[in-house]
């Protein structure tokens, strides 16, 4: 990748919306446009995924990228041993293992996100690296003395703890994540970080540290947090959370998420979460607002985030089992795991052996008695893989089951189960 500088980088973040705080507009906009800038973005393994807020600061790298700039990919195996300050209660504490088992999760899922080639090649960081075998005493007189304890009271999350408690793990983890930023400052000449908005308090304190220790001139930005229609928050500790790994969210549930999200929402989460230029995005805008029906803003955010994550492939097979399962498309023209994954998102049930199609509708809660369930079949609104059921005694066989254990059954055109068999 060839480092040729974008000059409308800033001016496209700030349309974006992926400003919500930064140091001076002006300094940063001169750095950005003078050459190439080495910047970071760190990601704590607190958890064995990243996730939809995370995939915020990706998206943003590759877009720092992309304009020429080179990528420093901070996978915290120290800083997530501790973990940053929750607003509520204190953290529990992964074990080493654990913490270096989601450490190179995080490394191989952060990898394809980022361009490993040309002049401002990335290069990915573990903190721990120069952490674990640093000294208390070193620790306190050379970072520790640099930090006021009154100006560390009056970071919100601190002071909001101030009643209900807080250790001093938690309290002092501002000075390893601006240990980090110092380090890479030195020792790869990174002038920039950017995150969460609601690590605000850390970024500014590797800004400041740099300033105080090294005599260095650092800048910052911080991304808007993404919030639901109500206000309130995603995350990895919400029920809802959207994982980037396939393994805990199948790329079919990870497409249907993005197309299920609210008219409202579909300006602001293309603006931040695709690559589409400012015109097409605003046709895409428009078109949703003029025929909500159509959904082709929806359709095409699902279409550009899948592939990003999970590749053209699975967006594909997404797409097309979708298509299957809502009666347009071929089912057993379906990959097996794409199958699997999609009738469990929709809901599906276990049986030993076939049975009547009769007590497979009642048994996947398609109806809720045999008598509903021979009058849909009569009434001709129940199928079988896509077929219409013609007969209320009719029995599936063998050669019915879709990669060698799979049923769908619909009740109208919307309403489906998959049934497992064996």
């Amino acid at each position: 990748m060839a480092a040729d500088i974008d000059p409308t980088l800033l001016d496209d973040l700030v349309w974006r919306g992926l400003i919500a705080h930064s140091t001076d507009l002006a300094d940063l906009r001169e750095a950005l446009t003078s050459g190439s800038v080495r910047f970071y973005v760190g990601f704590d393994p607190t958890a064995p995924s990243l996730h939809m807020g995370n995939l915020v600061q990706l998206v943003t790298a590759r877009r720092l990228q992309d304009a020429g700039h080179t990528p420093y990919i901070l996978v915290g195996g120290a800083t997530g041993m501790i973990g940053d300050p929750k607003e509520t209660s204190e953290r529990t504490l992964n074990s080493l293992d654990t913490v270096k088992d989601w450490s190179e999760r995080v490394r191989r899922q952060v990898e394809p996100f980022v361009s490993f080639k040309g002049s401002n090649a990335a290069t990915v960081v573990n903190n721990y690296d120069w952490t674990a075998s640093l000294s208390t005493i070193d620790f306190l007189r050379d970072i520790g003395k640099h930090f006021p304890v009154n100006r560390m009271l009056a970071r919100d999350v601190v002071s909001r703890r101030l009643e209900s408690g807080i250790s001093y793990t938690e309290f002092s983890y501002v000075l390893l994540q601006s240990m980090d930023f110092l380090n890479l400052f030195r020792e790869h000449g990174v002038t920039l970080q950017f995150g969460g908005s609601d690590q605000w308090g850390n970024i500014t304190g590797g800004a400041e540290l740099i300033r105080r220790a090294a005599g260095g001139k650092a800048h910052a930005f911080a991304t808007p947090l993404i919030s639901k229609p109500d206000g309130s928050k995603y995350g990895k500790t919400e029920g809802d959370a959207l994982w980037l790994d396939a393994e805990m969210m199948s790329p079919y549930t990870f497409h249907q998420w993005w197309l299920n999200v609210e008219d409202s929402q579909v300006g602001e989460l293309l603006r931040i979460f695709t690559f589409l230029s400012r015109e097409e995005i605003e046709a895409l805008e428009a078109e949703t607002a003029e025929k909500p029906w159509l959904r082709t803003g929806q359709k095409r955010l699902a279409d550009e985030v899948t592939t990003f994550v999970h590749g053209s492939q699975e967006t594909e097979h997404a797409k097309s089992a979708a298509a299957a399962l809502f009666g347009g498309g071929d089912l057993h023209g379906l990959s097996a795991t794409t199958l699997a994954a999609a009738l469990r998102e929709a809901g599906s049930t276990s049986v030993p052996q076939l049975v009547p199609v009769v007590d497979l509708l009642v048994e996947t809660g398609l109806v809720k008695s045999k008598g509903e369930a021979r009058r849909t079949i009569t009434e001709g609104g129940a199928y079988l893989n896509n077929v219409r059921v013609e007969d209320p005694d009719a029995e599936p066989r063998t050669t019915d089951l879709i990669a060698g254990s799979w049923l769908v059954l619909r009740k109208g055109k919307k309403h489906f189960a998959g049934v497992e068999v064996g």
